[in-house]
């Protein structure tokens, strides 16, 4: 549910709503059967609560229909869920199960074209070129690390290229400033470290 909040929302903002949410609501049949109105006061922090009210419902139901209330552990599975695509579907392998998954998001597929990994733009294609090269066990925890750097220092209009740890290995390196003292004025310490 989370991962399906998360759209259009930081990460601080699903993690402060979620506590609250799963308290009044502790499983899939609660959310499913939840008050509508209820529910959107709920997520109303998180930003387009009235259709991510509709999605969790939807979703809640669909598992209780089909799974017996369970988040099921196989792609095919989930990504027959609403609401649910192959990124979802992966965080959700890759967190909740251990199965080895590689969410490709913005930052994954920006920092793979910037460090040539790729040059295509489909998610799908990024995804299979990134796990052909990877042993399956680092799948998940690249994911992780290329989101983490994307939000941190990589970033899409100007990223901290002076301040980044990898630059000497870069091909991209240069697109932005280089200068060590600029670059660290913009690394985002703000955002939550993945492991």
């Amino acid at each position: 549910m989370a991962t399906v909040l998360s759209a259009q929302a930081t990460d601080k903002k699903i993690n402060e709503v979620t506590p609250g949410l799963f308290a009044r609501y502790p499983d899939a049949a609660a959310l499913a059967a939840a008050d509508r109105e209820d529910l959107e006061q709920v997520l109303r922090p998180t930003g387009f609560f009235r259709a991510k009210a509709k999605s969790v419902q939807g979703l809640s139901a669909a598992l209780v229909e089909r799974h017996d209330g369970e988040v099921p552990p196989r792609m095919d599975q989930l990504v027959t869920l609403p609401g649910v695509g192959r990124k979802t579907a992966s965080v959700v392998l890759g967190h909740a199960f251990d199965v080895p998954a590689l969410p490709v998001d913005t930052h994954v597929g920006r920092l793979a074209r910037r460090l040539d990994f790729t040059t295509d733009d489909d998610p799908v294609v990024i995804e299979r070129e990134l796990t052909a090269m990877l042993p399956k066990a680092d799948w998940t925890a690249t994911s992780d690390r290329l989101i983490f750097h994307g939000r941190r220092v990589c970033h899409a209009k100007r990223p901290a290229c002076g301040a980044c740890g990898v630059a000497a290995l870069c091909p991209s390196a240069g697109l932005g400033p280089t200068d060590p003292v600029l670059a660290a004025t913009l690394v985002r310490g703000d955002v939550e470290a993945i492991p």
